[in-house]
């Protein structure tokens, strides 16, 4: 097991016990739950006990530089002093010394705890305070024994995500644990253990609990488990947090796509929340990741959840309204306003990470975009709108996945399904990236607005913007190659 822990985490550690024989040095929660799983650390975490901390951090100073955030509550962030360059080793790290902590009225903010360190605690008890029990073990960085108090090993082989204790009492103690249970079960793909699953849904509408103006559960807290969720498994998280009761508590304009019906000839599938489950499982599907390699992104991800959201604001029937079938007349603007009010309310931009960075502009232009397909004949669009949502964009790569996506969830009630538009798209765009040397970056324009107004000997005005979008919607057509040809192109524009 130690084997496959970066070796200068076990240096420092055989260093901390040369210095003090009394001392334990253990690595300590989700590293050992991802070592047990085979998966990459990420965080490295460690507890030394058996050391005061005055002694412990001169020790840190004499090896490396100790940031002191976190020292009140006996926690280190230490950056260690590297005689390679090269070294690999994972820093900041952090290292505690073990500690109790007691909910002063388990009001379920993780502020309101009394934290009491004890350099001499036993390593069982400092587990005890941890909130699921995989999460609750520790690796002897010296003898390789692991500490499992709450028989967390099981719960690995068994896929469940388990409370530490009673689970009412952990989540009194901090209500963010009930999200981040539903978190890990989407990142492992693991099942909630039944008693800790069902005091989730009995305590969700606290998630909203305020103390005085200010929400007891930080949006920003709240926003992490939610991306990390979404990010990892985007049906099973949707899935679990809906059974859970938060997507009532947190995005309750969600819910009423769910029995809003659509015109069967298009959407046999069902109710527009079924479609959307469906776009989500486009995602993971075999032909998606064909055609669109990698990972999704979470602006991706978001945006799909929420693109049909405007749809039960728009709704439109023969019976109420008297139109000739089941419409949603910009579904799309209504629904991009509604997806950027829950982001900005969730405060999902707060959160970042290597993988994740949410974007609520980027949703709202996805969710404002997605039908540009529907809404205009791609044969007929200029290439100049294609460069511009598809290469210029931030957002273009995920604007045509989200379309191909949403028309993979639509299922006519007759024949395949309905994917046209997004390959007639891909096609427009596969013929100007031949234009690109790497794909991406379409060449600059042959003539800039300055060189147009020489040429022509005109004034600035509206007239020399219109020059330029006609002279590059040559060049996109590769009707105009060379400046000659443009010079003659823009000099007949006036002829």
């Amino acid at each position: 097991m130690l084997n496959k822990i970066d070796k200068s985490i076990i240096q420092l550690a055989q260093k901390v016990t040369r210095t003090f024989p009394a001392a334990e040095v253990f690595l300590v929660g989700g590293a050992v739950r991802d070592l047990l799983l085979n998966k990459k650390i990420k965080d490295y975490d460690l507890l030394v006990r058996g050391v005061p901390a005055k002694p412990l951090e001169a020790f840190l100073r004499k090896n490396g530089k100790v940031d002191l955030v976190g020292k009140s509550f006996g926690v280190f962030k230490f950056n260690p002093k590297l005689p390679d360059p090269s070294s690999q080793f994972p820093s900041p790290i952090d290292i505690a010394l073990p500690r109790t902590e007691y909910s002063i009225d388990r009001s379920g903010a993780y502020r309101d705890f009394k934290v009491q360190t004890n350099y001499r605690l036993k390593i069982e008890e400092d587990l005890s305070r941890r909130d699921f029990t995989v999460n609750a073990m520790a690796l002897d960085l010296i003898s390789g024994k692991i500490v499992d108090p709450f028989a967390g090993q099981k719960d690995l082989v068994k896929k469940i995500i388990r409370a530490v204790g009673k689970p009412s009492v952990r989540f009194a103690e901090d209500y963010s644990r009930m999200l981040r249970a539903i978190r890990f079960a989407c990142q492992l793909d693991f099942a909630i253990e039944k008693n800790t699953w069902a005091t989730i849904k009995k305590l969700a509408p606290k998630i909203n609990k305020k103390n005085g103006n200010d929400f007891v559960v930080p949006r920003e807290t709240i926003a992490k488990d939610l991306l990390k969720a979404f990010y990892a498994a985007p049906v099973l998280a949707l899935g679990l947090f809906d059974q859970a009761g938060f997507i009532k508590q947190l995005m309750p304009e969600l819910l009423k796509i769910k029995k809003c019906p659509q015109p069967n000839n298009w959407h046999s599938e069902g109710d527009v929340w079924q479609h959307t489950v469906l776009a989500l499982k486009t995602l993971t599907s075999k032909r998606f990741q064909k055609l669109y390699p990698g990972y999704p992104s979470v602006n991706l991800i978001i945006g799909l959840l929420f693109h049909d959201i405007g749809k039960p604001y728009t709704i439109q029937t023969p019976e109420k309204n008297g139109s000739d079938r089941i419409r949603f007349n910009e579904h799309d603007l209504v629904g991009a306003k509604k997806a950027k009010e829950i982001c900005d309310r969730l405060k999902l931009s707060a959160y970042k990470d290597a993988d994740i960075d949410c974007d609520p502009d980027k949703v709202f232009w996805l969710i404002a975009k997605h039908m540009i397909a529907v809404h205009g004949r791609i044969a007929e669009m200029k290439s100049t709108t294609i460069e511009k949502y598809f290469f210029i964009a931030p957002a273009g790569q995920d604007l045509i996945k989200l379309i191909h996506a949403d028309e993979m969830a639509t299922v006519p009630a007759k024949g395949e399904k309905f994917i046209s538009y997004s390959a007639a798209l891909r096609r427009r765009i596969a013929v100007l990236a031949k234009l690109a040397k790497n794909k991406k970056t379409l060449p600059a324009p042959i003539l800039d607005g300055n060189e147009i107004i020489k040429i022509l000997k005109i004034k600035p005005g509206p007239h020399v913007g219109r020059a330029i979008a006609k002279l590059r919607e040559e060049q996109l057509r590769g009707r105009v190659k060379t400046k000659q040809q443009a010079m003659k192109f823009i000099k007949k524009l006036t002829s």
